[in-house]
Protein backbone atom coordinates (compact mmCIF):
# COMPACT_ATOMS: atom_id res chain seq x y z
CA UNK A 1 0.00 0.00 0.00
CA UNK A 2 1.30 3.08 -0.74
CA UNK A 3 -0.02 5.51 1.71
CA UNK A 4 -1.83 5.26 4.41
CA UNK A 5 -5.94 2.63 6.81
CA UNK A 6 -6.29 1.50 8.89
CA UNK A 7 -5.30 3.90 7.91
CA UNK A 8 -2.89 6.69 6.21
CA UNK A 9 -5.02 9.85 6.77
CA UNK A 10 -6.18 11.45 9.93
CA UNK A 11 -10.10 12.24 10.89
CA UNK A 12 -11.03 9.91 8.12
CA UNK A 13 -8.00 8.71 7.00
CA UNK A 14 -7.90 7.32 10.54
CA UNK A 15 -8.66 3.80 8.76
CA UNK A 16 -7.03 3.96 5.43
CA UNK A 17 -3.95 2.99 4.09
CA UNK A 18 -1.53 5.45 1.68
CA UNK A 19 -2.52 3.88 -1.53
CA UNK A 20 -2.88 0.85 0.39
CA UNK A 21 -5.62 1.09 2.42
CA UNK A 22 -7.92 3.88 3.95
CA UNK A 23 -7.58 5.07 7.25
CA UNK A 24 -10.78 5.56 10.00
CA UNK A 25 -11.72 8.59 11.32
CA UNK A 26 -13.31 9.62 14.34
CA UNK A 27 -14.66 12.43 13.12
CA UNK A 28 -18.34 11.70 12.69
CA UNK A 29 -18.63 14.41 9.57
CA UNK A 30 -15.46 12.60 7.97
CA UNK A 31 -17.02 9.41 8.28
CA UNK A 32 -20.12 10.30 6.86
CA UNK A 33 -18.72 11.76 4.03
CA UNK A 34 -16.90 8.82 3.58
CA UNK A 35 -19.47 6.49 2.53
CA UNK A 36 -19.81 8.50 -0.84
CA UNK A 37 -16.46 9.94 -1.58
CA UNK A 38 -13.55 7.45 -2.48
CA UNK A 39 -10.60 8.17 -0.98
CA UNK A 40 -7.64 6.61 0.57
CA UNK A 41 -6.32 3.46 7.83
CA UNK A 42 -5.05 4.24 5.43
CA UNK A 43 -8.88 4.19 6.36
CA UNK A 44 -11.21 7.05 3.88
CA UNK A 45 -10.61 10.84 4.43
CA UNK A 46 -13.79 11.09 2.87
CA UNK A 47 -12.99 14.10 1.13
CA UNK A 48 -15.90 16.32 2.93
CA UNK A 49 -12.71 18.94 4.11
CA UNK A 50 -10.24 18.62 1.23
CA UNK A 51 -6.54 18.61 2.16
CA UNK A 52 -4.71 21.52 0.93
CA UNK A 53 -1.27 20.20 -0.94
CA UNK A 54 1.73 20.47 1.62
CA UNK A 55 3.55 23.67 1.46
CA UNK A 56 6.81 23.55 -1.07
CA UNK A 57 9.78 22.77 1.19
CA UNK A 58 13.31 21.10 0.91
CA UNK A 59 13.91 17.74 0.03
CA UNK A 60 13.92 15.22 3.56
CA UNK A 61 17.11 14.64 4.94
CA UNK A 62 18.55 10.93 4.06
CA UNK A 63 17.56 8.14 5.58
CA UNK A 64 20.14 5.71 7.14
CA UNK A 65 20.35 2.29 5.50
CA UNK A 66 18.43 -0.61 7.80
CA UNK A 67 20.67 -1.90 10.49
CA UNK A 68 19.84 -5.99 10.47
CA UNK A 69 18.55 -8.54 8.08
CA UNK A 70 15.64 -7.42 5.74
CA UNK A 71 12.15 -8.84 5.95
CA UNK A 72 12.79 -10.72 2.36
CA UNK A 73 16.09 -12.28 3.32
CA UNK A 74 14.68 -14.02 6.55
CA UNK A 75 11.25 -14.68 4.94
CA UNK A 76 11.99 -14.87 1.05
CA UNK A 77 8.19 -15.82 0.69
CA UNK A 78 7.15 -12.33 1.38
CA UNK A 79 8.57 -11.63 -2.17
CA UNK A 80 5.57 -13.83 -3.68
CA UNK A 81 2.48 -12.46 -2.80
CA UNK A 82 0.48 -16.36 -4.86
CA UNK A 83 1.57 -18.13 -1.20
CA UNK A 84 -0.95 -16.35 0.78
CA UNK A 85 -3.71 -18.47 -0.64
CA UNK A 86 -4.30 -21.18 2.14
CA UNK A 87 -8.02 -20.99 3.23
CA UNK A 88 -7.84 -20.71 7.28
CA UNK A 89 -9.55 -22.47 10.19
CA UNK A 90 -12.72 -21.76 11.27
CA UNK A 91 -11.22 -19.93 14.56
CA UNK A 92 -7.82 -19.62 15.35
CA UNK A 93 -5.95 -17.51 17.64
CA UNK A 94 -2.60 -15.43 16.28
CA UNK A 95 -0.02 -14.27 19.41
CA UNK A 96 2.28 -11.25 18.44
CA UNK A 97 5.30 -10.41 20.89
CA UNK A 98 6.15 -6.75 20.94
CA UNK A 99 8.26 -4.44 22.47
CA UNK A 100 5.52 -3.86 25.68
CA UNK A 101 4.65 -7.34 26.07
CA UNK A 102 2.45 -10.12 24.48
CA UNK A 103 -1.35 -10.14 23.17
CA UNK A 104 -3.73 -12.61 21.35
CA UNK A 105 -5.69 -11.99 18.76
CA UNK A 106 -8.51 -14.83 18.02
CA UNK A 107 -9.91 -14.39 14.84
CA UNK A 108 -13.58 -16.03 13.45
CA UNK A 109 -13.64 -16.73 9.70
CA UNK A 110 -17.57 -16.50 9.46
CA UNK A 111 -16.92 -13.16 10.34
CA UNK A 112 -15.02 -11.67 7.66
CA UNK A 113 -13.96 -14.85 5.38
CA UNK A 114 -11.30 -13.18 3.27
CA UNK A 115 -10.28 -10.92 5.98
CA UNK A 116 -9.74 -13.82 8.01
CA UNK A 117 -8.08 -15.66 5.70
CA UNK A 118 -5.49 -12.90 4.52
CA UNK A 119 -4.49 -12.44 8.11
CA UNK A 120 -4.06 -15.78 8.96
CA UNK A 121 -1.03 -16.21 5.83
CA UNK A 122 0.10 -12.76 6.96
CA UNK A 123 1.43 -14.03 10.11
CA UNK A 124 2.68 -17.39 9.03
CA UNK A 125 4.45 -15.75 6.58
CA UNK A 126 6.22 -13.89 8.83
CA UNK A 127 5.04 -10.30 7.03
CA UNK A 128 4.29 -8.41 10.52
CA UNK A 129 7.79 -9.52 12.20
CA UNK A 130 9.95 -6.85 12.80
CA UNK A 131 7.22 -3.82 11.89
CA UNK A 132 6.22 -1.18 13.68
CA UNK A 133 2.85 0.46 14.93
CA UNK A 134 2.68 3.21 12.70
CA UNK A 135 -0.48 4.92 14.02
CA UNK A 136 -1.66 4.81 17.33
CA UNK A 137 -4.75 7.97 18.43
CA UNK A 138 -5.90 7.74 22.05
CA UNK A 139 -9.58 6.37 22.71
CA UNK A 140 -9.51 5.98 18.79
CA UNK A 141 -7.61 2.92 17.30
CA UNK A 142 -4.00 1.92 16.62
CA UNK A 143 -2.66 0.48 13.20
CA UNK A 144 -0.32 -1.32 12.04
CA UNK A 145 0.91 -3.43 8.63
CA UNK A 146 3.38 -2.06 6.54
CA UNK A 147 6.16 -4.19 6.11
CA UNK A 148 9.88 -3.03 7.26
CA UNK A 149 11.61 -3.84 3.74
CA UNK A 150 10.55 -1.70 1.25
CA UNK A 151 11.20 -4.56 -1.56
CA UNK A 152 8.30 -6.64 0.27
CA UNK A 153 6.14 -3.69 0.29
CA UNK A 154 6.27 -3.13 -3.19
CA UNK A 155 4.92 -7.16 -3.91
CA UNK A 156 1.75 -6.42 -1.80
CA UNK A 157 0.92 -2.76 -2.21
CA UNK A 158 -1.99 -3.60 -5.14
CA UNK A 159 -2.03 -7.59 -3.89
CA UNK A 160 -5.79 -6.43 -2.33
CA UNK A 161 -8.21 -9.07 -1.20
CA UNK A 162 -12.55 -8.79 -2.00
CA UNK A 163 -14.64 -6.89 0.82
CA UNK A 164 -16.37 -8.83 3.45
CA UNK A 165 -19.83 -8.12 4.44
CA UNK A 166 -19.81 -6.43 7.66
CA UNK A 167 -20.91 -8.58 9.89
CA UNK A 168 -19.45 -7.45 13.69
CA UNK A 169 -19.05 -3.84 14.57
CA UNK A 170 -16.22 -1.73 15.72
CA UNK A 171 -15.96 -1.71 19.37
CA UNK A 172 -12.94 -1.42 21.51
CA UNK A 173 -10.35 -4.81 20.89
CA UNK A 174 -11.71 -5.59 17.91
CA UNK A 175 -9.55 -6.26 14.86
CA UNK A 176 -10.29 -5.02 10.85
CA UNK A 177 -8.59 -4.37 8.20
CA UNK A 178 -7.57 -0.54 6.74
CA UNK A 179 -8.78 0.04 3.25
CA UNK A 180 -8.97 2.76 0.91
CA UNK A 181 -12.27 4.45 0.10
CA UNK A 182 -12.47 2.66 -3.09
CA UNK A 183 -14.13 -0.98 -3.06
CA UNK A 184 -11.97 -4.20 -2.66
CA UNK A 185 -9.13 -2.23 -1.61
CA UNK A 186 -7.68 -4.12 1.42
CA UNK A 187 -4.73 -5.41 1.76
CA UNK A 188 -1.95 -5.82 4.86
CA UNK A 189 -2.79 -2.78 7.19
CA UNK A 190 -4.87 -3.80 10.12
CA UNK A 191 -6.07 -1.92 13.32
CA UNK A 192 -7.56 -2.54 16.15
CA UNK A 193 -10.04 -0.18 17.84
CA UNK A 194 -9.33 1.43 21.42
CA UNK A 195 -12.68 3.38 21.41
CA UNK A 196 -16.13 2.43 20.25
CA UNK A 197 -16.35 2.83 16.28
CA UNK A 198 -19.39 2.13 15.24
CA UNK A 199 -19.52 4.77 12.75
CA UNK A 200 -16.99 2.79 10.92
CA UNK A 201 -19.60 -0.06 10.27
CA UNK A 202 -20.94 1.41 7.33
CA UNK A 203 -18.00 2.06 6.02
CA UNK A 204 -16.86 -1.41 4.65
CA UNK A 205 -14.73 -1.79 8.00
CA UNK A 206 -15.16 -5.50 8.65
CA UNK A 207 -13.94 -6.80 12.03
CA UNK A 208 -12.66 -10.78 11.45
CA UNK A 209 -11.29 -11.02 14.92
CA UNK A 210 -11.27 -9.43 18.74
CA UNK A 211 -8.10 -9.10 21.09
CA UNK A 212 -8.79 -11.97 24.10
CA UNK A 213 -5.33 -11.62 25.85
CA UNK A 214 -3.26 -8.44 26.45
CA UNK A 215 -5.46 -5.39 26.04
CA UNK A 216 -3.21 -3.84 28.62
CA UNK A 217 -0.54 -4.46 26.11
CA UNK A 218 -2.28 -3.09 23.26
CA UNK A 219 -3.71 -0.19 25.42
CA UNK A 220 -0.03 0.65 26.32
CA UNK A 221 1.19 0.92 22.75
CA UNK A 222 2.93 4.21 22.20
CA UNK A 223 0.87 7.24 21.14
CA UNK A 224 2.76 10.04 21.72
CA UNK A 225 3.05 11.00 17.50
CA UNK A 226 -0.29 10.86 17.19
CA UNK A 227 -1.97 11.07 13.61
CA UNK A 228 0.30 10.83 10.63
CA UNK A 229 1.52 13.09 8.44
CA UNK A 230 0.38 15.48 6.46
CA UNK A 231 -2.18 15.64 9.32
CA UNK A 232 -0.50 15.08 11.81
CA UNK A 233 3.54 14.69 13.52
CA UNK A 234 3.21 10.89 13.02
CA UNK A 235 4.99 9.10 10.11
CA UNK A 236 3.89 9.42 6.71
CA UNK A 237 2.86 6.16 5.60
CA UNK A 238 4.03 6.64 1.88
CA UNK A 239 8.16 6.83 3.09
CA UNK A 240 7.11 3.79 5.41
CA UNK A 241 6.47 2.10 2.13
CA UNK A 242 9.09 3.28 0.75
CA UNK A 243 12.12 3.62 3.04
CA UNK A 244 10.81 1.05 5.70
CA UNK A 245 11.95 0.63 9.03
CA UNK A 246 15.01 2.71 8.44
CA UNK A 247 12.91 5.75 7.97
CA UNK A 248 10.72 4.79 11.38
CA UNK A 249 13.57 3.98 13.55
CA UNK A 250 16.01 7.41 12.56
CA UNK A 251 12.79 9.47 13.18
CA UNK A 252 9.99 7.72 15.29
CA UNK A 253 11.73 6.07 17.70
CA UNK A 254 9.59 5.80 20.10
CA UNK A 255 7.08 3.79 18.33
CA UNK A 256 6.34 0.17 19.76
CA UNK A 257 7.34 -2.75 17.53
CA UNK A 258 5.98 -6.38 16.78
CA UNK A 259 8.97 -8.69 17.38
CA UNK A 260 7.21 -11.87 16.27
CA UNK A 261 3.57 -13.23 15.48
CA UNK A 262 2.30 -16.91 15.07
CA UNK A 263 -0.79 -18.79 14.83
CA UNK A 264 -1.32 -20.83 18.23
CA UNK A 265 -0.97 -24.22 17.74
Amino acid sequence: MKGSLFIACAGLAALSCTKSAPEPTSDPAVAAAVQTVSTPITMADGGARPTPPPPASAPPPPVPAASGPLASTLHPALLDVSKASEKAPSTYKAKFTTSRGEFVVEVHRDWAPNGADRFYNLVKLGFYDDTRFFRAISGFMVQFGINGDPAVNAKWQEANIPDDAVSQSNKPGFISFAQRGTPNSRSTQVFINYGDNKNLDGMRFAPFGQVVKGTDVVQSLYQGYGEGAPRGAGPDQGRIQAQGNAYLDSQFPKLDAIKHAEIMR
